[in-house]
C-alpha cells in the first residue's frame, strides 16, 4: 500500500518507518484476533505485557545495555525528566551541568529548584554553535552528577567525546539522538530519551538506569516522579502510554532487522554529508554549528536574511518538504533527518536547495 507521504523535516513529533506505520495500521483495529486496538486493551492483560515485555528484551538487545541497568517508560516526555533527575539524584543538593543550547538551558531552570547547580561548561559565547571543551572539568567533590543533552535539537550540536565527569555519574538527555548510533551503555548512570524524535509517538520518554541510582527520594517526591516507583511496578504503576509502548517496540523491531545500530549510523552519517556537503559549497546557505560538532540528526542552516529564510520554508512546503522552519527561539531554518527520513528525501531537499540558489 502506497500513501502521498510528505518529507517531513520536523524536530518532533517526527516521521515514523513507514513499515512500521503499514503494520499498525493494519493491526489498529483487532490487534493479532484480540477483537480489539492495544488502544482499548488493558495493560495488565496477558496481550499488553507480552507486547510491554517484548518492547524491553528489544531494546535491550539492540543497545546492548547491561544486566544492571533497568528499562523505563514514563510518560510525559523531556520536561518531566528536568525534574525526576534532580529529584531523584540530588542527594548532596548540588548538580554540574554543560550548558550547550535551549534544552540544555531547560534542564538547568528546572534544576535550580532543587538545588545547587553550577555551569561546568558553556557554549554560549558562540550562540551554542559548538560544543564545549569538558575533558578537565572543575567538578566539585561533592556533586551527585554531571549533565548533559548530548544532541541538541534546537541549535545542532552533538557530544563526539563524552565529558571526563571525574568519576561522577553521567546523566545524558539522548532525545533527537537516541538509537541513531551505538552507546555504551555502561558509561552512563541515566540515559533518557523523549521518543517523539527518533522512537515514536509524542507523550512518553524511555529511561535507561543503572540499578544502583534507584534509592530512596525525598519524601516531597510526587510518587510518580520517583524511578524506584517505576522500577519496582515494571512501568505500571499507573496506566502507563500503552499505544506509545506497542509503537515503540514496533520500532525497535524495525532496527534490529536493519541490522542494528552499526547499520542505522552508517544510513545516518550517507544521508547527513549529502546535506553537509551541500551548505559546506552553497553560497547562499549556511551550516550554523562548526564541522567538528554537526549533529547527524538536526542540521540548522540559513540564509543571512530571515526574509530570504522564511520564503524558502515556504517554497520547500509547496514542493512537499514540510517543517523545515528553524525553531521559533533561534529562527533560521532546520532539517531533522532522523531514522526514519530516507536519503532520498535529502537529496530532494539539496536538489531543491541547488535549484532555488541558481535561480537568485
Amino acid at each position: 500500500m502506497k500513501y502521498d507521504r510528505a518529507f517531513n523535516f520536523s524536530a518532533g513529533p517526527a516521521m515514523m518507518p513507514e513499515p512500521v506505520l503499514e503494520e499498525i495500521a493494519e493491526e489498529v483495529l483487532n490487534y493479532r484476533g484480540t477483537g480489539m486496538s492495544v488502544m482499548e486493551m488493558s495493560h495488565r492483560s496477558k496481550v499488553f505485557l507480552g507486547i510491554y515485555e517484548e518492547a524491553v528484551a528489544d531494546l535491550k538487545e539492540l543497545m546492548n545495555i547491561p544486566d544492571n541497568y533497568k528499562v523505563l517508560f514514563v510518560q510525559g516526555g523531556g520536561t518531566v525528566q528536568f525534574a525526576m533527575v534532580p529529584l531523584n539524584l540530588m542527594k548532596n543538593k548540588l548538580a554540574c551541568y554543560v550548558e550547550t543550547g535551549s534544552w540544555s538551558k531547560k534542564a538547568i531552570s528546572e534544576a535550580k529548584k532543587y538545588g545547587e547547580v553550577k555551569i561546568v561548561a558553556s557554549s554560549a559565547d558562540k550562540n551554542f554553535s559548538y560544543v564545549p571543551d569538558c575533558s578537565n572539568l572543575e567538578i566539585p567533590e561533592d556533586a551527585d552528577y554531571v549533565y548533559i543533552c548530548e544532541n541538541e535539537t534546537i541549535n545542532g550540536t552533538t557530544f563526539k567525546k563524552l565529558p571526563n565527569t571525574k568519576g561522577k555519574i553521567l546523566v545524558s538527555d539522548q532525545s533527537s539522538m537516541f538509537l541513531s548510533k551505538p552507546c555504551k551503555v555502561e558509561d552512563y548512570g541515566l540515559i533518557w530519551a523523549g521518543v517523539q524524535k527518533n522512537v515514536g509517538p509524542a507523550g512518553m520518554a524511555v529511561v535507561i538506569i543503572r540499578e544502583d541510582l534507584i534509592g530512596d527520594v525525598p519524601d516531597f517526591c510526587p510518587t510518580y516522579l520517583s524511578y524506584k516507583i517505576h522500577a519496582e511496578n515494571d512501568s505500571m504503576y499507573n496506566t502507563p502510554n500503552c499505544w506509545d509502548i506497542y509503537c515503540c517496540g514496533k520500532v525497535f523491531k524495525y532496527l534490529l532487522k536493519l541490522g542494528g545500530l552499526e547499520a542505522v549510523q552508517k544510513m545516518n552519517e550517507e544521508k547527513a554529508k549529502v546535506l553537509y556537503d551541500f551548505l559546506d559549497e552553497s553560497k547562499l546557505f549556511t551550516g550554523s554549528v562548526v564541522k567538528e560538532d554537526r549533529s547527524l540528526m538536526n542540521v540548522p542552516f540559513v540564509t543571512g536574511s530571515d526574509e530570504e529564510d522564511a520564503a524558502v520554508v515556504a517554497a520547500t512546503k509547496a514542493a512537499g518538504m514540510d517543517n523545515l522552519k528553524g525553531h521559533r527561539s533561534v529562527g533560521g531554518l532546520r532539517a531533522s533527518i532522523y531514522n526514519a527520513m530516507p536519503k532520498e528525501g535529502v537529496e530532494a531537499l539539496v536538489e531543491f536547495l541547488k535549484d532555488y540558489e541558481a535561480k537568485k
